[in-house]
């Protein structure tokens, strides 16, 4: 019934998990990239929030899998892996990436390339940072504590903190939080 309620959904979706949660269900990435093709969300991030990457490095073959439904972006110690057929969906995982380090490495790499000063504007900034998607909507499981992921990206996402943790997390969690947004009026930093 809640399903058939959803008719204006985001078209991407950023979910922030702490490395904490993930130790027990690794697959539940598979799990919701499922929940999300099934809807129509083609763009799907996921942000695992650790400062010590290499507690998630065991997990990564089970987050490979997602690569045989979706084109798989995985970011993780300054490397990355592109895998997958490109099938119309696009799902992003960054395992401990500040964006606050983006947009000091973007900063650098336009001095490098000696971007005069009055020549920055918000669009060359923009094609100097990493992560090229701007999220309608940000879920951040297990809490109210936010992340700086995708912070220059995300500043006019909706976003939605939810008391349970990502083990926990559950479709009906999901589509609760699509109904509150869309319910919310975007308002794009008006």
């Amino acid at each position: 019934m809640l399903k058939k309620e959803l008719v204006s959904l985001p078209d991407s979706v950023c979910f922030m998990v702490a490395a904490d949660e993930i130790s027990g269900t690794p697959s539940k990435f598979s799990e919701v990239v499922s929940w999300c093709k099934n809807l129509g969300i083609f763009k799907v991030i996921f942000h695992i929030d650790t400062d010590n990457v290499s507690s998630v490095i065991p997990h990564l073959d089970t987050v490979r899998g997602i690569s045989g439904a979706a084109r798989l972006n995985l970011f993780y110690d300054d490397k990355v892996e592109r895998l997958g057929e490109d099938c119309g969906m696009t799902v992003t995982v960054a395992v401990g990436m500040s964006g606050r380090e983006e947009i000091a490495s973007a900063v650098k790499r336009m001095a490098a390339d000696k971007i005069a000063p009055e020549d920055v504007t918000e669009e060359v900034l923009e094609s100097y940072l990493k992560f090229k998607v701007e999220p309608d909507f940000v879920i951040k499981t297990g809490g109210s504590h936010l992340t700086d992921f995708l912070i220059w990206q995300s500043v006019y996402s909706e976003l939605f903190f939810l008391d349970v943790n990502w083990d926990r997390f559950r479709e009906i969690d999901f589509l609760r939080a699509l109904r509150d947004y869309q319910i919310r009026k975007r308002r794009y930093g008006a």
